[in-house]
This record gives C-alpha cells, structure tokens and sequence, in this order.
C-alpha cells in the first residue's frame, strides 16, 4: 500500500486530493486501485501514516484498526434534502431549529420516543457533523416541541412561499380529515369521538391536513377528538387567507367534508373561493327525479352537466371497475345471509328446543349491518323462516353502482372538465399521506405525550417528516424499492473509522452497494 497525491488545475483554480492506493495483480499485470480518501486527514497524520507505511510496518488494511463508524446516509440525504424543500430554511440555525430537523430524522428513521432518541439513537448517528448537534437530552426534545407549537405557522408560511416559488397550480388545495386513537386518557386533547381506525373505546386526536395539488402538505392541525369533519375546514380556509396570504382557492375535499355550510362559507364575501367535492347517491338520485342529470349519461367517458340557474357543474362518470366490485361485492353478502338461513333451517330442525326469536334475530342484525333492508327481508311464517329477496329493488340499487358526480362552482373558462375531474381524483394524495403518516415510516403513533401543545408540535414533525419521504419516493420511483427499504438502505452507509496512533479519523466510504448508489445517485446525494 502507499498513499498518491494528486493535484488537478483549472484555468482558476487547482484542486488535490490524498488517497491510500493498493497495488494487486490481474491475468499478470500489476495494477492500482483505491482503498480510501484520506483528504480530510490532518497533514500531520497523513505524513505519519505514510512513514508506517514505507517503513513496511502496515501490510494490510486490517493493520489500521479499521472499524464502522456512525451511520451517516440516511440524516445526510434527510438533511440535503430538508434543504431542497425549503424546511430547514424555516426552521433557522438555532439550536432549536437543529433539535426540530433532528427530530425529523428520527421519526422517518427510527420512530421510536424522545428518551430513545436522545439517549440511544444518537450514539450510532453522525448528529454531530451532519446536524451539528451535541450535549443534548430527552428534555430538549420536549422543549423543542413546545417551540414547534408555537412557531408552526411561521414555519409553514416559509415552506409555502419556498415552494411557491418553484411549483404551478398553487391555487388548488386538497383537504381531508382523519383521526389517531390514544392508548392513554391523558392527553389534552383526547376524546371520544368517531374513530376511522376501528379502535372502539378509544380516545382520540383529530387531524386536518391540507395539501397542495402535488400532494406535498402545506399545513396540519390538530383538534380535539370529538370534532366533527366539517367544523375544521373554517380554521383551515382562515389559514390560507389570513396566515398564507392566498387570494384564490379552489378548495377539494369529499361529499363530508364539504356541505352546504361550508360552501356558503367559501363563497361568501369574506373569501369568494369555489369549491370541489362530489355528491352521495341520494343527492343524485333526486338530480335524476329534477330531471337535472339522466341515468344513460353515466358511462366510461366524462360528461358534463352545466346547471346555470344555480351555477353549478355536474361531471358525470361511471366507473368500470368499481361497478363490477361494487355488484360483487353486494353479492356476495346477499350469499351470506342466504347460507346464514340455511344453516338456522338446520339448527332449527336438529334442535327441538331451539327459539325462532333467536335465529330471526340473528339473520335480521346480518342484513342491518351489511345495510341490505331494501333488498332482503326475513320474517316468521307458521313458526318458519321466511327469507325474500326483492330482485327489482336490488336491479334499482345497482342502477348507479359505480355511478358518481363530481361538483363545483369553478367557471369553464378557468378550468376545464377533465382538469377539475383529476384534480378530485388527487385527493387520495391526501389518504395517501394520512395513511404514510399513521402507519409506516413516520407513524404519527404511538404519541408519547400528554399537553396540548405538544402534541400537535409531535403531529407537525410528521407532517413535515411526511414531505420528506414524499421526495424520496417521488425521485426513487422507477427504482421500484419501498419507502422502509430505501430508508433501510441509506442508513446502512456509515463513517469508515481508521484509528492509527490512538487518534480516529471518520473516511466518507467510497464503494457502497450497487443499490446504495442508485439511491444516492437518484437523490443525487453529497455524502461528507
């Protein structure tokens, strides 16, 4: 081994560069290759090294005490690219908003609580040369959410004019809702509430996320867990107009979260904004009875209905596939509940002493929950189960199976139909990012703490850790590897650690995993 130093000129500049070679032999030829930068090594060391090294004391790379050091690739590409989305410049470079970006990081990475993080995580990050962070505790963390609470909107005001500067359609904004049970009952803002994670006699948090027509979120909220859905779109429409500045909007959500109510609020004089949303199967079925919309329009293609006199705009689909599942679907329970009759048949017939009562009762909860009244009946008839399946009831369901209307008041000539109707389309970006955000990387749960405040500064850590594996996967998507496996991935790149003399120098590796540097390379990630 030996060490080569190489210098490069420029018409302006020169540039060098220290690497420790190896010769090796291939089909009887002597070559070189490297085994590892030292340019970041102190001269002094480097110039010590090289006399160990020609005095032929150090014969093989083993002979350096060479060790793993701390994990750098998956912070340093969190980091670059924080900076890229204009995160860390709203955070700042005070402690506080390094703590903020570290927290970032542990979410996406590690998920675990704040005296995990503080105490154990970081021993195996290179916090300190990436995040330039030292002597801090779990406490910090908590502090740090504090001042995320209190700073949040200021923050995401900077993220939004940041990418504004950068993106189109910044006028379309996606709006949804979604709930967080609580294993506790200590939090602040826990309730009981309606609960879309199936957790019954969970207490709950809930959470407005609003989105931009990318996908990328603009801003989170959090309220108590027995708000209703359409009582937060106030809070997120004042945001956009007061706090973001926003003079025009046109504002997505579905047929919950935008009624009646809310679509006088967005267009009222106060904000004189349009809307997006679609309309249940009752309200089409009464367009139907109005004679405003007809049942043979519903096809494979979009078609449009302008209603003038209310100025609104109807766009009419039926979808292919959810028409098949939907009847499928339907179907099936409809077999379920016959084979539920036959089996009580036989239980009735095998058992003398059993009650009809009860095995009425049980086929009649059956096609309560599968929400079959219309269609299928069960009575009693001369102390025998009578089950009747009304075919023409069931042909007049399955009339708009698939069937669905998207509504809105935004003008022809501002927008047009197939527009207005993939921009509806996109807010399964949103269900997309709650589901991200609740359930994989940065799980919004479990929620290690009890106040107000932070509780939605942990929630706005996930909003924005959210933003980042949003890039990650966008920019990662042809490699076709998961979100865990690329995250996996990059923080498997650690600190080469060489330790000669009772002195440690950390070395950037070089030779990563073939699919490592396709990761850095679609990131397009400076590792240092």
């Amino acid at each position: 081994m030996f060490i080569q130093r190489i210098l490069k000129k420029t018409d302006t500049k020169t540039y060098s560069s220290v690497v420790l070679m190896e010769s090796y032999r291939e089909e009887g030829k002597v070559k070189h290759r490297v085994i590892s930068n030292l340019s970041k090594w102190p001269e002094s060391l480097i110039n010590g090294f090289e006399k160990t090294l020609k005095g032929e004391t150090v014969n093989t790379i083993a002979d350096l005490q060479l060790s793993s050091g701390k994990s750098l690739g998956a912070i340093t590409a969190i980091s670059q690219i924080a900076g890229r989305l204009g995160i860390i410049q709203a955070m700042g470079d005070s402690k506080q908003g390094k703590l903020a970006l570290f927290q970032i990081a542990g979410r996406i990475i590690s998920q675990g609580s704040r005296n995990y993080l503080a105490n154990e995580w970081t021993k195996g990050q290179a916090v300190e040369s990436v995040f330039k962070l030292t002597n801090f505790t779990e406490d910090d963390l908590y502090v740090n959410l504090d001042w995320l609470s209190e700073n949040q909107t200021a923050i995401e005001k900077k993220i939004f004019d940041y990418r504004n500067n950068k993106t189109a359609l910044k006028e379309i904004f996606l709006y949804d809702v979604t709930s967080s049970y609580l294993e506790g009952d200590k939090n602040e803002l826990a309730q009981y509430g309606y609960n879309r994670d199936k957790k019954t006699g969970k207490k709950q948090i809930v959470i407005g996320l609003m989105t931009d027509s990318q996908g990328y979120p603009v801003t989170v909220e959090v309220f108590s867990g027995n708000t209703g859905d359409t009582k937060t779109v106030s809070n997120q429409l004042l945001k956009l107009k007061a706090d973001f500045g926003v003079e025009r909007v046109i504002f997505v959500g579905d047929k919950g979260m935008i009624k009646n109510a809310q679509i006088n609020e967005l267009t009222s004089e106060d904000y004189k904004w349009n809307y997006l949303t679609t309309i249940t199967k009752e309200q089409i079925q009464t367009l139907i009875k109005q004679d405003v919309i007809q049942l043979e329009l519903f096809g494979n293609e979009l078609v449009e209905i302008d209603d003038r006199e209310n100025g609104t705009r109807y766009i009419l689909r039926r979808n292919p596939v959810r028409d098949i599942e939907i009847k499928q679907i339907r179907q099936t329970k409809i077999d379920s509940i016959i084979s539920l009759a036959a089996e009580q048949d036989t239980y009735l017939a095998e058992h003398k002493n059993a009650k009809l009562e009860v095995a009425l009762r049980k086929i009649t909860t059956k096609i309560e929950k599968f929400k079959l009244k219309k269609i299928i009946s069960c009575t009693l008839n001369d102390n025998k189960l009578n089950l009747e399946i009304d075919t023409q009831a069931q042909e007049e369901i399955e009339k708009l199976d698939g069937c669905y209307v998207v509504k809105t008041d935004v003008p022809k000539d501002i927008v047009d139909m197939k527009i207005l109707h993939d921009r509806y389309k996109d807010l399964s970006k949103v269900e997309f990012a709650f589901r991200t955000m609740k359930t994989t990387l940065e799980k919004i749960r479990p929620i290690f703490v009890r106040k107000e405040e932070r509780t939605r500064g942990h929630v706005f850590v996930a909003m924005v850790a959210y933003m980042i594996i949003k890039y990650i996967t966008d920019e990662c998507a042809t490699l076709n590897y998961t979100r865990e496996f690329i995250i996996e991935s990059l923080d498997k790149i650690n600190y080469l650690q060489y330790t000669l003399k009772d002195k440690t120098v950390n070395v950037v590796p070089q030779n990563l995993l073939p699919h490592q540097k396709d990761m850095i390379d679609k990131l397009k990630i400076e590792l240092k």
